[in-house]
């Protein structure tokens, strides 16, 4: 019998960086992927056929993360030279820049409604701006040490941050109070992420752990250690039902959160994956990697109902299924070995 699961199906890859991809993002418009890289370029491929990529440059040193603006008429880029730069990504590719932080910009993330930016840096601040202007709004300050990655919760009313102190950091937006500080990562957190819901966080660390936490209860709801390498950065699918991560073990991995498990293991990049994010729809993840390549998959298992996920689940855990009373033959009113009944039900 035919699984219902159709794998994920790698459908393009784009070349053009010539140093580490470090971050990709999809245009909510579903025309453009961003990526930006260690080679101080901004890269964004164009998903129409025969349309060329337009390569951005500004940036003095490496671009560490891209992010769209939620109308999609604005890229993010954040870099080591300290500045943030919003572009137009289009083939003009006119941009502002604003000097973020005394130091190296590891993160930029826009609101949902698009009107605020934060970014963190390793100044080990959490600064949120108007995109308008980008004007400076207000410093989160506990972190004790580099802030790898600083998120908007889907309401924008929370930013979540993660940092080299080993902590993850819950901030109220309107108070610019720490509301909670999770203190159980073994390693570096390299990158966090909100549910789509709101009520869950999730955390990558260099201990090779990717932690789940409720955010209303403070409590940790999962513990995958499904790498071998320090995790790079993870991305929640829309439905809330799957996390997918990326690897300095080169892999990136689907994890079902529904169940707890691994659901996927994806071999795509030679070296570390360094990035992934899914499409706003879920249709689609795109990856990038130390192998300077940037991967866009269509994601296929997302297709089908989730109980059907499960039901495929069981069908893997059973060996033989269970038996059933149509299984077992009827009794043969006849004792005789020659005359013994073929086992059919009558």
């Amino acid at each position: 019998m035919a699984t219902v699961l159709e794998d994920p199906t790698l459908e393009r890859h784009f070349k053009g960086h010539r140093d580490t991809v470090t971050s990709v993002d999809f245009n909510p418009n579903m025309k453009q992927l961003a990526s930006g890289s260690m080679d101080s370029c901004l890269m964004v491929w164009n998903f129409k056929p025969q349309m060329r990529a337009y390569r951005f440059v500004g940036h003095k040193d490496a671009i560490l993360d891209v992010c769209f603006s939620p109308s999609g008429h604005l890229v993010a880029s954040a870099s080591r030279d300290k500045t943030v730069r919003l572009w137009i990504p289009s083939v003009k590719g006119e941009s502002t820049v604003f000097k973020a932080h005394t130091a190296t910009v590891r993160s930029v993330d826009f609101s949902s409604d698009g009107q605020l930016i934060c970014t963190a840096s390793d100044d080990k601040t959490v600064k949120v701006w108007t995109t308008h202007r980008q004007k400076f709004q207000f410093s989160l300050n506990q972190h004790m040490n580099w802030v790898r990655c600083a998120r908007f919760s889907p309401d924008g009313r929370l930013i979540v941050s993660g940092s080299d102190d080993k902590t993850v950091k819950l901030w109220d937006r309107q108070s610019k109070e720490c509301v909670h500080t999770f203190f159980e990562h073994g390693g570096f957190v390299n990158h966090v992420a909100f549910h789509p819901s709101g009520t869950c966080i999730a955390a990558a660390g260099t201990d090779s752990t990717v932690k789940v936490w409720d955010i209303r209860m403070n409590k940790l709801l999962q513990h995958y250690t499904a790498h071998t390498a320090p995790v790079n950065s993870l991305s929640f699918h829309s439905s809330g039902n799957y996390l997918i991560t990326a690897s300095d073990d080169s892999t990136l991995k689907v994890l079902d959160l529904l169940e707890g498990r691994l659901f996927y293991t994806l071999h795509g990049h030679q070296g570390p994956a360094t990035s992934v994010s899914f499409s706003r729809s879920g249709e689609y993840f795109a990856s990038g990697g130390s192998d300077e390549q940037v991967l866009v998959w269509k994601t296929n298992f997302d297709q089908i109902d989730y109980n059907e996920v499960l039901q495929s689940h069981r069908r893997k855990s059973y060996v033989d299924p269970p038996p059933h009373i149509h299984d077992i033959p009827p009794r043969s009113p006849h004792r005789s070995p020659a005359r013994a009944t073929s086992g059919k039900v009558l």
